[in-house]
């Protein structure tokens, strides 16, 4: 079979994925979207909103239309690197065991995650780089496919730890997710507040996931699509003469990685909707998730009332 037929069949199997999860998930279609894209993609999602808008409910439903292991951790400021990890205990036999923490899972929704200290969050970032852990000198290799999706409560404030710049660049994309629609929220009622139930089906397994992660990166790209997302991307970094968006709104713009994943996205994100290749469509389509949470707004910005995602899209449009 070529690979152009199985990317079809896997992109097939990606719809009937996003029919399954859309029985339980009312709404949040392009949430939805995203958060498959970097899973197919091998990365890991920050998503910020409210309470109540489904997120724990999305990522429950994504693992078991999977077929895919799930944990999750309620990060608190008191939460212990080792209870993430896992730790070694003295067994019966009076010799050290290795107890596995609930990072040895497929998928691991850690809610919010800001409410923790910066030593446990810290813990986090050698599984989600290098797919891995280290404890007492000891390397454990975590299962494949490993997907992280952390939670922030973007209202309260008080008694959270700011996620640092290395922890957040770890993160392909930050997805803020919204209120639904009226239609929604009527359809949410009926479905939550009777004896509705809905059993998910496995729709894909793992292998078919570690296969499409394999196929994009094997996804070709022309040179004006590689040469646009350079662009965008050096647009947010403030010093350069040309860069008159970033020098008055900036702090500080994206790295490479910012450009590694725009690309990676963009393949994916076309790929599941039939293309063979990315267009310029696609990467405006996931800009902005990858650089919100890359580029530092400073004072001018922040007294203007502008968000990031005005700055991204001035960008898009600027020459």
């Amino acid at each position: 079979m070529d690979k152009v037929q199985t990317l079809q069949e896997l992109a097939e199997k990606c719809n009937n994925l996003k029919q399954e999860i859309g029985k339980v998930v009312i709404g949040q279609h392009d949430i939805i979207d995203k958060v498959l894209t970097a899973m197919f993609c091998g990365g890991h999602c920050l998503l910020t909103g409210v309470p109540g808008l489904a997120k724990t409910l999305l990522v429950k439903t994504l693992s078991q239309s999977i077929g895919a292991t799930f944990k999750r951790v309620q990060f608190t400021p008191d939460l212990m690197p080792s209870d993430i990890t896992g730790t070694e205990i003295l067994s019966k036999e009076r010799a050290m065991e290795f107890v596995k923490g609930p990072i040895f899972t497929n998928i691991l929704l850690a809610d919010e995650i800001n409410r923790t200290s910066p030593k446990t969050q810290a813990a986090l970032l050698e599984a989600m780089q290098e797919h891995n852990i280290t404890v007492s000198g000891k390397t454990y290799k975590l299962d494949e496919p490993f997907f992280v999706l952390a939670t922030q409560n973007p209202i309260e404030q008080e008694g959270t730890y700011p996620l640092p710049e290395a922890q957040l660049d770890r993160f392909m994309f930050m997805l803020v997710m919204d209120y639904p629609t009226f239609k929604e929220e009527v359809q949410i009622l009926k479905t939550t507040t009777t004896d509705y139930n809905y059993q998910v089906r496995n729709v894909i397994n793992k292998e078919d996931i570690l296969q499409m992660q394999q196929l994009v990166r094997q996804i070709p790209v022309s040179d004006n699509v590689y040469n646009y997302t350079v662009s965008l991307v050096s647009k947010t970094r403030v010093n350069n003469p040309n860069n008159d968006i970033a020098n008055k709104y900036l702090m500080w713009g994206a790295g490479p990685r910012a450009c590694q994943y725009i690309i990676s996205g963009a393949k994916c994100y076309g790929a599941l909707r039939g293309k063979f290749s990315p267009d310029i469509e696609d990467v405006n389509a996931v800009c902005k998730d990858v650089l919100r949470h890359r580029i530092i707004l400073n004072y001018s910005a922040q007294s203007e009332g502008l968000t990031c995602d005005n700055i991204i899209d001035r960008l898009i449009n600027s020459k």
